[in-house]
């Protein structure tokens, strides 16, 4: 699982934390919410601070309602696999609590790391773009199988958050609409693309209620959000798609053993699960069939 997971419920949660990720900060640092990360030039001293802990790249120091994160990361290493780090050694030590600490922690890295908000986020594009493009990252297949599974010229991608996929996409001359209910992420996603010259069109919306009419995509894609939904909001969000897309929607999912809090997951799916999900978008849409696969996770696929 990476950072494209951090869609967490900004595709359907008016509530969801919002972040800006282009607010100014001082050179090597980046404060927001109660969360204070910054990134160490000077060698690591261990601290003893009783509600401090240490692990290979950070130290984290928890004071109040203050949150103290010092990484050693270089520009070179900002990149989607940034999400795994966190959860290895600062999710699963209990350092960092919940899915708004965990998406402070990932944002206050990428800023403190390189000076200024937009130089800080285009490297951290690159990065991730020539890994997940060039298969050196565990998220690369997924993306891979879902460019396979886009059927025409124009795409729809649900809760895009970073927009990796539509990025992808865009390069290869398709036609795509991200979207995502954070216009801050949205606006960033915007920027980056222009700046990429890969032309991706953003939309600031729920994805359970995209202002668009019918049909208006080839493909619809939910890359990795439906987990993120209470079955209901995801039924919903499934219908959205299957409106907007005139020949395939495609979703893909984790297969976990518990989900992921720190990513905002509230579903768990597996085979069982996946096929229980086609059964039901069998009955209500009859018009559509649903194949069910596992490859990195797990696929729906509903074709008209």
């Amino acid at each position: 699982m990476t950072v494209t997971a951090l869609q967490a419920d900004a595709a359907t949660d008016p509530g969801a934390l919002s972040i800006d990720p282009l607010a100014p900060a001082p050179r090597g640092m980046w404060a927001g919410h109660g969360v204070r990360v910054a990134r160490r030039f000077d060698l690591h001293h261990r601290h003893n601070h009783r509600e401090g802990l240490c692990t290979n790249r950070f130290c984290v120091q928890r004071r109040g309602n203050i949150l103290t994160i010092d990484h050693d990361l270089t520009p070179d290493e900002l990149c989607d696999e940034l999400a795994v780090l966190l959860f290895d050694e600062l999710v699963e030590t209990g350092a960092i609590r919940g899915r708004s600490e965990f998406e402070l922690a990932f944002t206050g890295v990428v800023r403190s790391t390189v000076d200024g908000g937009m130089a800080a986020w285009l490297r951290f594009y690159r990065n991730s773009l020539r890994k997940l493009e060039s298969g050196t990252t565990a998220f690369a297949p997924i993306h891979q199988h879902a460019a396979e599974l886009v059927d025409g010229p124009r795409l729809i991608d649900l809760g895009s958050c970073f927009g990796f996929f539509p990025l992808r996409m865009a390069r290869h001359g398709i036609e795509v609409l991200a979207t995502d209910l954070s216009a801050p992420t949205m606006g960033l996603l915007a920027q980056v693309s222009d700046r990429l010259c890969r032309p991706v069109r953003t939309l600031s919306c729920n994805a359970a209620a995209v202002p668009l009419p019918d049909g208006a995509a080839d493909t619809v894609t939910a890359l990795h959000l439906i987990e993120h939904l209470a079955p209901e909001l995801a039924d919903a969000v499934i219908d959205e798609a299957l409106r907007l897309a005139r020949r395939r929607v495609v979703i893909a999912v984790p297969f976990e053993q518990e989900p992921r809090t720190c990513y905002g997951h509230v579903q768990r799916f597996d085979l069982p699960a996946l096929d229980a999900l086609a059964t039901t978008v069998r009955a209500t849409h009859p018009t559509v069939t649903a194949t069910v696969a596992e490859y990195h996770g797990g696929w729906l696929v509903l074709d008209r």
